[in-house]
């Protein structure tokens, strides 16, 4: 078989027919039924003259239609491409224009976003409208449940190892960039869950149908839930796209705003074996909820729960142990970017997790100094991550950004998405941080992510994200925007003093701006610009 994700799912749903693919409410979709609506969606794009390419934008809460618009865009060898649901019209306009979207997905409660900006979208050739009872409607939108039911499947076609996929970044800084990748690397990569579980990757089509049949026939399916948004790479790599090559089941639920209690409410409801997050920004709460659980007397029946994992933040290792006190399942937390995966740390209650910025490298995972010298272990010298595996294309439309993300050292390709480490004796990655927000401070580099860890182990302390404001002396000075447990409040030179002796002198903060909420993207992601001027706002 061709390593393509509508491929793999087609071989899935031949081989599991009956197995529940999609779960949202009382809405339950087998693979059969799964794999069905997807092929009817891929002729309703056809007919409206899409084709090998083209891209199709989807502006939707993680529900079901997500995933089976997605799966109909990958069965006519269209591109996908994730809209953050939290953009409003001059993003919009930019996202869907960057990305040559000529047809549009979107939740009915989106309708007056997309009308504001219609004759804006002059690409656009559909608008595919998702009925969400909110009362919304877009005059001239083709329902999408009226188009599923009017529709004849389209037939398999052919498709391409080299057809393209393609996720919208963010990033911390920056317009959003498109990152591109082949099928054959990317959906072969996501067999990642297989090697999780210690079990063989299949290999081809047949061994793909033997091994989803086998684990069905055990009760062995994984069952996910996608915590974070679908929109974002972590929801929807993690959360769903692992699982389905393993012939699993993705439950989703509304997450208009995080509710931890409802998500733990509901892995135990469907007995869920996985669940995706975005590290502390979702952990914490979650940690807070098994609490709250406990002391009432009414704790989660989380027993099938069997594996929590995490990208894309800090996952502080404190709140992996507080989670592993009331769930006995692995903790995966993968240490990577949308430019590449780079290194892992695995934590479960036999196997205590080194320090939250440790990570086990990749086999092909590098580092390397600014003048391109490896960096050896325990050298105690910085460079920059380099991720050797599977690596995108480039950035859609960005061939200056492409050169300098992704390029050859040595005779062989690398990523490097902009993060920094060092590599100790024992051959583990020490995480520095992103350098695109280093700090420079009186002609040393301080890495945010290092002083926000120090920070956060605080007992007090519940978030942080640390900037750097202009100094006449030094530059720059480090400052941690900060918010605080329920009722508690450091001041802030006991906060600054208790600090002393964890991390380097000149890495403290000279500053603590005090918050109620430190405030983060929807996938958890820090909001630097954001807590830059709050700082700037505060100290000057």
């Amino acid at each position: 078989m061709k390593w393509h994700f509508a491929d793999i799912w087609e071989t899935v749903a031949d081989a599991v027919p009956d197995q529940e693919a999609l779960v949202h409410g009382e809405t339950r979709r087998t693979w059969a039924e799964y794999e069905g609506r997807a092929a009817r969606l891929a002729q309703v794009f056809t007919d409206h003259g899409l084709g090998p390419d083209s891209k199709v934008a989807l502006f939707s809460y993680n529900n079901p239609e997500y995933m089976e618009a997605q799966f109909g865009i990958f069965k006519f060898r269209g591109v996908p491409i994730n809209v953050n649901y939290r953009y409003f019209e001059t993003e919009l306009v930019y996202l869907f224009d960057n990305s040559d979207s000529e047809a549009l997905v979107f939740q009915a409660q989106f309708a007056d976003r997309v009308a504001a900006i219609r004759d804006q979208l002059p690409k656009v050739k559909l608008f595919l409208e998702i009925e969400d009872g909110s009362g919304g409607h877009l005059d001239g939108a083709v329902a999408y449940e009226e188009a599923i039911k009017t529709t004849e499947p389209m037939p398999r076609i052919e498709r391409s190892e080299d057809d393209i996929y393609m996720l919208y970044t963010g990033g911390t800084t920056g317009m959003p960039k498109g990152v591109m990748y082949r099928h054959g690397d990317f959906s072969a990569g996501l067999l990642l869950g297989y090697d999780v579980r210690g079990l063989p990757r299949p290999t081809d089509a047949r061994e793909l149908s033997l091994t989803v049949q086998a684990l069905r026939d055990a009760g062995a399916s994984p069952r996910s839930i996608p915590g974070c948004p679908l929109m974002h790479g972590t929801g929807m790599w993690l959360g769903a796209m692992i699982p389905h090559h393993m012939g699993g089941t993705v439950v989703t639920f509304t997450n208009t705003h995080f509710d931890a209690h409802a998500l733990w409410q509901l892995a135990v409801d469907e007995k869920v074996t996985d669940i995706a997050i975005v590290g502390d920004a979702f952990a914490k709460p979650m940690l807070k909820a098994l609490e709250a659980a406990k002391t009432s007397g009414t704790p989660f029946d989380l027993g099938p729960l069997a594996l929590l994992i995490s990208s894309g933040v800090m996952f502080t290792t404190d709140v992996k142990r507080g989670i592993l006190e009331h769930v006995d399942c692995t903790i995966f937390d993968a240490m990577g970017s949308t430019e590449g995966s780079m290194g892992s740390s695995v934590m479960n209650r036999e196997t205590p997790a080194s320090e939250t910025a440790k990570f086990v490298m990749n086999e092909t995972t590098k580092v390397f100094t600014d003048d391109g010298r490896e960096v050896q272990p325990g050298s105690g010298e910085i460079g920059m991550i380099a991720n050797g595996g599977f690596t995108p294309i480039g950035y859609f439309k960005d061939k200056e950004k492409s050169a300098v993300t992704f390029r050859e050292v040595g005779g062989h390709r690398y990523s490097f998405p902009g993060d920094y480490a060092t590599i100790a004796e024992d051959g583990t990655l020490v995480l520095l941080g992103r350098g695109s927000v280093c700090i420079n401070t009186g002609g040393e580099k301080v890495f945010p992510e290092e002083v926000e860890e120090a920070v956060k182990s605080h007992p007090d302390v519940y978030d942080c994200l640390v900037v750097g404001v202009s100094d006449e002396r030094f530059g720059e000075r480090v400052t941690a925007v900060t918010s605080f447990l329920d009722g508690k409040g450091v001041d802030e030179a006991d906060l600054i003093a208790w600090l002393h002796g964890k991390i380097a002198g000149y890495k403290l903060p000279r500053s603590i701006v005090a918050v109620p909420e430190v405030q983060r993207a929807a996938n958890g992601k820090a909001d630097y610009k954001w807590a830059k001027e709050i700082a700037v706002e505060r100290v000057g």
